[in-house]
């Protein structure tokens, strides 16, 4: 087992789940792991298609100068996707749930600095984390599993796309559909440099950000994206201010630069409009916009992963917990749908 991975027991999840008679929830047919075997084992084993994962952290946010609470978002979204209807379009039997990669210490040292040495540590943290995620998604790829991973900051991609093209063999693709590049230059890792690590390390190749902010996008990321043959972008702006090719088009070439080799979905929760998330947007896609990027987005055969990440709920406003944790519930069952 990875050394942060906290596997969950039907006790765990029991607690979570509101049953109801007549009706059957995922979480009552999902698939838990036990003590007796190796994950690889158990991995290989399972009839599971997917399997999920939290990662409760925003020390890459922090690494970013960012808002923190993306360490908020799995737990918050848990209960919502268990509490999701066990039918004939969302099977709770087809997903593996594994648990969540606990770096509370690594929070709470965090938490107790401020300033430069923050910056500095989180970012040498970061390092730490994408290790141990790479790790544990390398091991779900290799056992012909997708992944749906949820929470933490877009630090985290790196460590998805950097595990995923080591079980594959080979550098793989990505669409980011995000309000930012996430393209920013190699100071130490953060949430706002995870695809341009990747991509200068070789695991990353053809790289799609869907709906990019104009507003806050800089002329430097403008012209680095731009001279790369590899990466491709549609801007917001381009979408729905000055509609250009319109959303439809836009969205089908985004999925045919992809979709040749292996890749992720990555999806920042930022790029929806009015989510509570670490760069809360009051112009953005509807949540509706990104369920049909996701169902459209994970049929092709090459698709690996889905990351669900940046959405920072507030634990203490039950609106947001609501809002934030239906979201996710929505955009896991539009993954695993028929």
């Amino acid at each position: 087992m990875a050394s942060n991975l906290v596997v969950y027991d039907l006790k765990k999840i029991t607690a979570l789940i509101a049953p109801r008679k007549g009706e059957q929830k995922l979480g009552e047919h999902i698939e838990l792991l036990h003590i007796n075997d190796t994950l690889e084992t158990q991995l290989s084993g399972s009839d599971a298609k997917y399997v999920l994962l939290g990662i409760p952290e925003d020390i890459g946010v922090s690494g970013n100068l960012g808002k923190v609470g993306t360490r908020n978002a799995w737990n918050t979204a848990l209960p919502f996707i268990l509490n999701i209807q066990h039918n004939s379009h969302t099977k709770g039997n087809k997903i593996l749930l594994l648990g969540h990669l606990d770096f509370s210490g690594e929070l709470e040292y965090i938490d107790s600095l401020s300033g430069e040495q923050k910056i500095e540590e989180a970012r040498k943290i970061t390092e730490s984390i994408d290790k141990e995620v790479a790790d544990l998604i390398y091991k779900i790829i290799a056992s012909g599993k997708k992944a749906i991973v949820v929470g933490g900051g877009h630090n985290n991609a790196y460590g998805l796309l950097k595990g995923t093209s080591l079980a594959t063999g080979s550098a793989i693709n990505c669409l980011n559909v995000d309000a930012h590049t996430d393209f920013r230059k190699r100071e130490g890792r953060h949430s706002g440099n995870g695809f341009s690590y990747a991509f200068h390390e070789g695991f990353l190749n053809n790289y799609y950000i869907f709906g990019v902010h104009e507003n806050y996008t800089s002329k430097k990321i403008f012209k680095a994206i731009e001279k790369e043959k590899k990466i491709k972008y549609s801007t917001f702006e381009d979408l729905f201010i000055r509609r250009d090719k319109g959303f439809d088009f836009e969205l089908n070439e985004a999925i045919d630069f992809i979709k040749t080799e292996k890749y992720g979905l990555e999806i920042d929760m930022d790029s929806i409009e009015g989510m509570p998330s670490s760069a809360r947007t009051s112009s953005g896609l509807s949540l509706n916009m990104v369920r049909e990027i996701v169902f459209k987005g994970k049929k092709s055969k090459n698709n690996a992963y889905i990351h669900i990440c940046e959405a920072a709920p507030n634990t203490k406003n039950n609106t947001e917990i609501t809002q934030v944790g239906k979201a996710i519930a929505y955009l896991v069952s539009d993954y695993i749908r028929k």
